[in-house]
């Protein structure tokens, strides 16, 4: 809805930037202060606090007739957003009795609900205007304010229970070469869901299609995604083949952006289906940070350093590309750079499936460090 936003209010082009740019950068910074919010609101409540602002900020950035007003209540939606990306992966631990199962829900809601914002907000905008198109979704994160809350009231009441398995207060997780892995693994992968998002369409009209067919490769891409939400949590938990699997996916990431450089109209539906299985790393590595600690403590932090610098990294690919392609004129150089990502993707998926803990890498409580 970019352009019918930029009409609507009069966007120029450096706020147009910057509003594409903000999800990154949001993400970042409010999943780095999430983890506070946490401690003093509570796991549940934080996430009830992190509803309520995007709740605020949908609903009402449609009501305002100036562009400043739209960026600043976008940050605001998308800093709540970022909250909840950090928290509930710890409220899953905190409730480790149905952990396989919530991480399926959750790694899978949130790939459903990114393709059903990309799938139903245009036919609304087309029916009823883009301020509708862009404020329905408000309505979703207000239901989910009141359930939140209740829980919220619930943690508080329970008896607080000291996990011995806590690591000492001060231990940073940047100490962890786990930690480290799976940021890297979570940067890159998220950086090509961008750079998917933003211009694998333009790719497929620049090669011919329509854009109704470039967009439908788009949907395509988004839909395999889910099955690997679906999955993901299941087959970490087992244990088996994870290594093979990163591998796998390493190279489906060439495959599918090899396919793209030599024959891109010809099957692009084989492209888009590769690309997507490729996007199994994201729903992957929500489930890690779970699988890979023991207590919820310690993965409300991992999840607090994973996603924010994860994102930050991420949010430069689509920057680079667009460099990388106005410099060129084509996309050549830009599909190369994209495969030679796969190396370091490989082996950062590698460390990160290891069968380690956080909790161990960082030091138990009382331990040396």
């Amino acid at each position: 809805m970019l352009d019918e936003i930029r009409d609507g209010l009069g966007m120029g082009g450096g706020a147009a930037g910057a509003l594409t740019g903000l999800p990154g950068l949001c993400f970042g910074i409010g999943g780095a202060l999430a983890v506070r919010l946490g401690r003093r609101a509570g796991v549940a409540g934080g996430i009830a606090l992190g509803l309520a602002l995007a709740a605020a900020g949908l609903l009402l950035r449609p009501l305002v007739g100036d562009a400043t007003a739209f960026l600043v209540l976008s940050a605001v939606a998308l800093l709540g957003m970022a909250v909840g990306n950090v928290l509930v992966p710890a409220w899953v631990k905190a409730h480790g009795g149905h952990e396989v199962r919530l991480m399926t829900i959750y790694g899978t809601g949130l790939i459903v609900g990114g393709s059903l914002g990309s799938l139903l907000t245009a036919p609304v905008a087309a029916e009823a205007g883009w301020r509708w198109g862009v404020g329905f979704w408000g309505v979703g994160a207000v239901v989910a304010v009141p359930l939140w809350w209740w829980l919220s009231r619930h943690e508080r009441r329970r008896t607080a229970v000291l996990d011995e398995l806590d690591v000492p207060p001060d231990a940073h997780v940047m100490r962890s070469p786990t930690a480290i892995a799976m940021t890297v693994l979570f940067g890159l992968q998220s950086m090509h869901a961008y750079i998917q998002m933003g211009w694998l369409p333009q790719i497929y009209r620049d090669a011919g299609l329509s854009a109704a067919s470039a967009g439908a490769m788009q949907a395509m891409l988004a839909a395999v995604t889910i099955v690997g939400g679906l999955t993901m949590p299941s087959v970490i938990a087992r244990g088996r083949g994870l290594a093979p699997m990163i591998v796998g996916l390493g190279l489906l990431l060439v495959v599918g952006y090899g396919g793209l450089l030599v024959a891109p109209a010809t099957v692009p539906w084989l492209w888009a289906v590769v690309l997507g299985i490729s996007g199994f790393a994201f729903p992957l590595v929500i489930a890690l940070i779970t699988a890979r600690t023991r207590s919820h403590h310690v993965t409300g932090r991992l999840s607090g350093f994973v996603q924010p610098v994860g994102y930050l990294l991420a949010a430069l690919g689509p920057v680079v590309v667009g460099v990388l392609h106005a410099a060129t004129g084509g996309w050549e150089v830009v599909l190369w750079v994209l495969m030679a990502t796969s190396l370091p993707f490989v082996l950062a998926g590698l460390r990160a499936v290891r069968p380690s803990f956080v909790d161990d890498e960082l030091g138990r409580r009382g331990s040396a460090a």
